[in-house]
């Protein structure tokens, strides 16, 4: 298969940078704007997406559909592209990149493929790949050797296997050292300014992991933001562990603190309009200073 046409569902702070960089490298980049945000549709028009207008028209015009969204919303956008597919009558490579458990890949994967589809998992690990930054999307299942096409300075594509739920699945395991651990460092961080034993604390933790402290706290001006997001993630990577024979527990927990964190004015804001001034440590105070759980 040769792609020439891609769409991306939806053009976030992610979706958007793929497509972006997509475009950049040659690929016709579409989007379907007609039930999106204002939000998405400005970040489309920013990155100079053409808009088809609709979900079905995506499918007809596109060899490879790439879904980065909200993994609370994947299943549903599944849905809404396999009722697509029994109109159109067409067969484009949808790929689900986002955030989910192989479980919930293989009933995307069963739910496309019964309407006539074809299904890739995906896997993006990595930030938004703007300026320097490059973000690598694993891929698996039986075509997902077709996706190296897509392979650029920005992007890395690394084919796991043939399986349907392996690329979700490093996902998961990757996502729950960074992200969950993020989760219990802004806990732990907050938990010592309320109990008043924050410098003691950070003097402790630079004098014996320095590391953990430099990367926790520069990880922390950008996570607001995007907690609302990071609630079905952790919950994904919650049943993903379960499924494994693990605890569920600490990613559950992981979500809840996310929960709250995305109840709080920082968590009302969004990747473009946050306080790009604001430090690791700004972000401890105000969110100690919430009102307790």
């Amino acid at each position: 298969m040769k792609i020439q046409t891609i769409g991306v569902m939806s053009p976030g702070d992610m979706g958007q940078a793929i497509a972006l960089q997509l475009k950049n490298h040659g690929f016709n980049v579409c989007t379907a704007l007609a039930a999106r945000s204002e939000r998405s549709k400005t970040l489309a028009r920013e990155a100079g997406l053409t808009d088809v207008g609709t979900v079905a028209a995506l499918t007809e015009r596109c060899e490879v559909i790439l879904s980065v969204m909200n993994p609370g919303a994947a299943l549903s956008f599944a849905d809404e592209v396999a009722q697509a597919l029994k109109v159109t009558k067409r067969s484009p490579l949808i790929v689900d990149c986002n955030a989910i458990a192989p479980v919930t890949m293989q009933a995307i994967a069963d739910r496309i493929t019964e309407a006539g589809g074809r299904c890739a998992d995906g896997g993006i690990i990595g930030p938004p790949p703007r300026g320097t930054a490059k973000t690598t999307l694993y891929v698996s299942g039986p075509e997902a050797k077709s996706l190296e096409q897509l392979a650029n300075p920005h992007i890395a594509i690394a084919v796991l296997s043939e399986r349907i739920g392996d690329a979700s699945a490093i996902k998961m395991c990757y996502a729950a050292m960074t992200k969950g651990t993020q989760a219990l460092m802004l806990e732990l961080l907050v938990a010592a300014r309320r109990l008043g034993v924050d410098a003691a604390l950070e003097a402790q933790i630079k004098a014996s992991r320095s590391d953990v402290y430099t990367w926790a706290v520069g990880a922390l001006p950008a996570m607001p933001a995007k907690a609302y997001r990071w609630v079905p993630e952790m919950l994904e990577i919650a049943k993903t562990f379960e499924g494994a024979g693990m605890t569920p527990k600490i990613l559950q927990g992981a979500a809840d603190m996310y929960t709250f964190i995305a109840g709080t004015a920082l968590g009302k804001e969004t990747p473009e309009n946050r306080d790009k001034s604001r430090s690791g440590l700004d972000v401890v105070r105000l969110v100690a200073d919430e009102p307790r759980k």
